[in-house]
């Protein structure tokens, strides 16, 4: 069970590394890897159990985050039509996206980041992304609002890039442009 001590926090250079591709079949130690992602957000949104164990809530995770430099991360969220959206992507990437930009109004947080950071994060707005399951099944999704967010955010993180780097450092709050704010 990955724990909070498990994660990597910023300033390790793990969290600047690009992780590498993954190759099928997965091990039985990355299908674990996987498998463990997924439970710590599944474990951190249920109140008793992140309670007992002093877990962050979370809704993303990427295999960097716990040490582990590999082209995978967990997604478990509720999509705008109240949807669970909950699976593992293993050699994800982006295959198309709007013009449209987005932002979380309230800013974006991280796991491995202990401190609030300010400021608009621009994302697009949908995205159309590929990635394999860890079985190796390749699945096509289209994701608008909090999933897209949350998928460029991990995917970010995959590519050694934090959400606070995309903050405007002059203005954090600027406002950004062709983007329609989302409200968590």
């Amino acid at each position: 069970m990955i724990l909070m001590k498990d994660i990597v926090r910023e300033g390790d250079p793990v969290l600047r590394t690009r992780a590498e591709e993954l190759t099928f079949p997965l091990t039985p130690e990355d299908r674990q890897l996987a498998d463990d992602m997924l439970q710590y957000l599944i474990n951190s949104q249920n109140p008793e159990i992140a309670e007992k164990y002093n877990l962050r809530g979370g809704i993303g995770l990427a295999a960097n985050q716990v040490n582990s430099l590999k082209r995978m991360f967990a997604l478990h969220l509720e999509d705008e039509k109240g949807e669970l959206i909950s699976f593992v992507a293993v050699n994800p990437r982006i295959v198309s996206h709007s013009v449209e930009q987005t932002y979380l109004t309230s800013g974006e947080g991280c796991l491995s980041v202990d401190r609030a950071i300010p400021g608009y994060v621009p994302r697009y707005a949908r995205i159309t992304a590929k990635f394999h399951t860890v079985d190796g099944e390749e699945k096509k999704m289209r994701l608008n609002g909090l999933s897209a967010i949350a998928f460029q955010h991990e995917l970010d993180h995959l590519n050694g890039v934090m959400f606070f780097d995309r903050i405007n450092d002059k203005e954090p709050f600027a406002e950004i442009e062709n983007a329609t704010p989302y409200e968590r």
